[in-house]
């Protein structure tokens, strides 16, 4: 049967077992077949291929719930749900989602996209069923990257207290997006080293039971000896003295170990932990023998030899960021960067290289990052946070109550600023103006090409008044020439780029081309449009808001962010905190919504943020001025 045709799951509950191997086999070629042109999360798909159909024979998918942390290892579970035909639009616009996407089926019960919700999200569901009286279970996969963010303990610990009927799958496989950190890691290597334990001691009570009139007694006896020995065995025992059964480590991608593993922990009571070991980018060699993270998600490729494709251009943001703060951290000792999981996408990992001491990966706990941050800056040192956008929102208590409150000079390097394409809603960085300018003592900064990238960096390093945020798109810059000496910037006074009397167009980075574009076709209307680079949202530059006041000239404003509490909203807010209240303003920017996956410019083009639109509103908005006068 091909992929393409399976429909519903229920499909492969009669396979036999060379059958369900034959199955695994084709979705490794079709997923490494079908990836190498849309580009995706290949690696951790093709480490759970067992798992997920294991699953799908074992359990009644939508009845029965999974529940897949993060989510980008949801692919086997998409093509074994209906979806394969859809495959070649996967992580393209209006196509299928990259990750769990409720309203894209039934069989999708929680949509992820960040760490470490999977268990909170599966004891909800199995407190829904135990109150409504139902019987399905309830499955989450977590891997083990994953449960070391904070959330996963929290729901640990409440499991394991309610005593509550589900089942946790760890999956394994040593490689996540950057190496592993932490006291728990460590853990997981010792119970690795474990090897059969739990078989042997099943293995050892079934034995013994069988012995004539005094195997019951013997078996008791032999339970609490049991026990006793995997203390010496296992150290640590870490997930039995949470209250869950234990059973592992098993080998995920043997099928025989998979089924009667998972049958004995759907008939077990209480929460069961299984300690999955896999191998991340099983079946395509460039893959398994991937260091860098590099075939964790990625573009297309080219299957024979395993190379990426990638197209030459102006370095990206991110390397600008991190070869700025390497040259100043060399001149400057008290500087130290951090990192949450992220050391190769935010290009730590080169400061990392060059300054290994003052280097921290976290984890997946932007909390405890942000606050140590706060930490370390009242002793002096200079922290650089580097964080995606979207990853920051989960420290926004301690940006509240930590850092801002106290008033403490942390540097906020916020990476994959504005939308981001193909990962979709759950990684658009879009909040993160409205989420940072309401906050006291905040300092917002947006460069316009990588050069004042590298001058803002200098600028917030060498800042010492508070919390300061740079935000920076993902991608490359645009090929500018770079200061070989850094230049301080100005806070809070904008940059002019092009002059004109008939009204003003107020914004930054990424739409600063879109403005340039529109305002040279108006020309050719005969319409004469100021454009300023507003590179620092808070604060704004006052005289110049002003002066634009006085001269009643319309305003503006457009953004890669989310309109509600952005940018725009500051300047009206601004406008009528000193009483200009005849001054007309159009925003331009993100909506009240969602924003699904899809390139960037057709993203752009869909809600509006193009050339074209900024053009008709202007051309509204302008002759409305030149009316009144």
């Amino acid at each position: 049967m091909r992929l393409e045709d399976l429909q519903d799951p229920a499909e492969i509950k009669g396979y036999s077992k060379k059958e369900l191997l034959e199955l695994s086999k084709d979705i490794r070629s079709f997923l490494i077949e079908r990836l190498s042109v849309t580009g995706g999360h290949l690696g951790p798909n093709l480490g759970v291929v067992e798992l997920t159909v294991a699953l799908h024979y074992l359990f009644d998918s939508p009845k029965d719930k999974f529940i897949w942390d993060v989510g980008h290892q949801a692919y086997v579970h998409k093509i074994l749900t209906g979806r394969a035909n859809q495959f070649d639009t996967l992580r393209k616009f209006k196509g299928l989602c990259g990750f769990p996407k409720r309203n894209e089926s039934e069989h999708d019960v929680w949509e992820t996209g960040h760490s470490s919700t999977s268990l909170s999200a599966a004891m909800g569901m199995a407190a829904a069923r135990d109150i409504k009286g139902t019987d399905e279970s309830v499955v989450a996969v977590i891997g083990d990257g994953a449960l070391t963010g904070g959330m996963a303990f929290e729901a640990l610990n409440h499991i394991g207290h309610e005593q509550t009927d589900l089942i946790v799958i760890l999956n394994d496989n040593e490689m996540s997006i950057a190496p592993n950190v932490g006291a728990l890691h460590s853990v997981l290597g010792r119970l690795r080293t474990a090897g059969k334990y739990n078989r042997a001691k099943d293995e050892i009570e079934s034995f013994i039971k069988k012995i004539p009139a005094v195997g019951g007694k013997l078996a008791s006896t032999a339970e609490k000896f049991k026990d006793s020995m995997k203390y010496m065995v296992i150290p640590g025992v870490f997930f039995e003295e949470l209250g869950f059964t234990y059973l592992g480590p098993v080998d995920g991608h043997d099928m025989d170990d998979l089924m009667d593993t998972l049958k004995y922990a759907k008939k077990t009571k209480g929460p069961v932990l299984i300690h999955l070991l896999t191998k991340k980018g099983k079946g395509y060699e460039p893959a398994e023998n991937d260091a860098k993270g590099t075939w964790h998600g990625l573009g297309p490729y080219k299957i024979e030899s395993g190379e990426v494709v990638t197209k030459p251009g102006p370095p990206s943001y991110s390397g600008v960021f991190a070869k700025t703060l390497i040259k100043k951290a060399k001149a400057d000792k008290r500087i130290v960067g951090i990192t949450a999981a992220m050391p190769g996408g935010t290009k730590l990992d080169a400061f990392g290289a060059e300054f290994p001491d003052r280097m921290f990966d976290v984890g997946i706990a932007e909390q405890h990052a942000t606050t140590m941050a706060g930490g370390m800056a009242t002793q002096g040192l200079k922290p650089v946070f580097a964080v995606y956008s979207t990853f920051l929102q989960r420290g926004y208590d301690q940006l509240v109550h930590d850092i801002c409150r106290q008033n403490l000079n942390v540097v906020f390097a916020i990476d994959r600023a504005g939308l981001v394409g193909a990962d979709g809603e759950t990684h658009q960085g879009v909040f993160d103006i409205a989420y940072l300018r309401h906050l006291p003592n905040m300092t917002i900064l947006n460069p316009k090409d990588e050069n004042e990238l590298q001058n803002m960096l200098h600028t917030a390093l060498e800042y010492n008044d508070g919390p300061i945020a740079v935000r920076y798109p993902r991608g490359n810059g645009y090929g500018v020439e770079m200061d070989e000496e850094f230049k301080t910037l100005p806070i809070g006074k904008w940059e002019t780029l092009h002059e004109g009397t008939d009204g003003c167009i107020l914004t930054f980075g990424t739409m600063i081309p879109v403005a340039e574009e529109a305002v040279k076709a108006l020309e050719a209307e005969g319409l004469s449009v100021r454009i300023v680079n507003a590179n620092s949202v808070k604060p704004m530059d006052v005289e110049l808001l002003n002066k634009l006041a006085e001269e009643k000239i319309p305003v503006m404003t457009i953004e890669e962010t989310a309109l509600q509490g952005g940018f725009g909203s500051a300047v009206l807010e601004h406008f009528n905190v000193y009483g200009y209240h005849e001054v007309e303003v159009r925003r331009l920017g993100i909506p009240d919504e969602y924003i699904e996956h899809g390139d960037v410019p057709k993203l752009l083009d869909e809600i509006g943020l193009n050339a074209e639109t900024v053009i008709s509103q202007l051309l509204e908005l302008v002759p409305a001025k030149q009316k009144r006068a």
